[in-house]
């Protein structure tokens, strides 16, 4: 999928919240003739079940929230400084997807565009980097990996292991645009 239209086509309506508490910015950018997805390293942190992991920017929503949306946006300008409301554009959302090591949360993701690129400020108590990945470049890293408690499937690229929620909500979205 090379175009906005066909994204357009194929994911739900941003109002569509599913139940979920929780909400993820899966953003995107064109880059020549593909799209780049936005990932974020999480800091270690024995707190935190994804500690280390590659991740797309997000979390819970918070009692302020109207929304999911205001959550997603909220999270996403906390984490890294991206505000979504500003030269980006909601494309839609995917199916919301149940945490394993929190089975309470239900996490919604949305797909955002960038129309510019866009200036990232990491929260480092949070994130310690940042990666713009291709499309082509992630179906291509599709792999297993292996941990002390298990193998998994993953996405092996630039040194970096994606893998759990985060690859179940690309794994979602690469199947809806029917690259998987």
């Amino acid at each position: 999928m090379k175009d906005v239209r066909g994204l357009l086509r194929v994911l739900r309506s941003v109002s569509d919240e599913q139940g979920a508490n929780a909400a993820v910015a899966v953003l995107l950018r064109q880059d020549k003739g593909d799209f780049g997805v936005f990932f974020v390293k999480r800091v270690e942190n024995v707190a935190d079940p994804w500690s280390g992991q590659m991740a797309f920017p997000g979390g819970k929503r918070d009692e302020k929230d109207v929304n999911l949306m205001q959550t997603v946006v909220r999270e996403t300008v906390e984490e890294t400084g991206i505000n979504l409301l500003e030269g980006c554009r909601f494309l839609g959302v995917l199916t919301a997807v149940r945490s394993m090591p929190r089975p309470d949360l239900r996490i919604l993701p949305f797909v955002v565009l960038a129309e510019y690129e866009p200036r990232v400020r990491l929260n480092r108590k949070e994130l310690e980097d940042f990666y713009w990945i291709p499309f082509r470049e992630l179906v291509q890293s599709k792999t297993f990996v292996k941990f002390d408690f298990g193998e998994f499937p993953a996405y092996s690229v630039r040194n970096e292991v994606i893998w759990g929620l985060t690859y179940r909500i690309l794994k979602n979205f690469f199947a809806v645009l029917k690259l998987s």
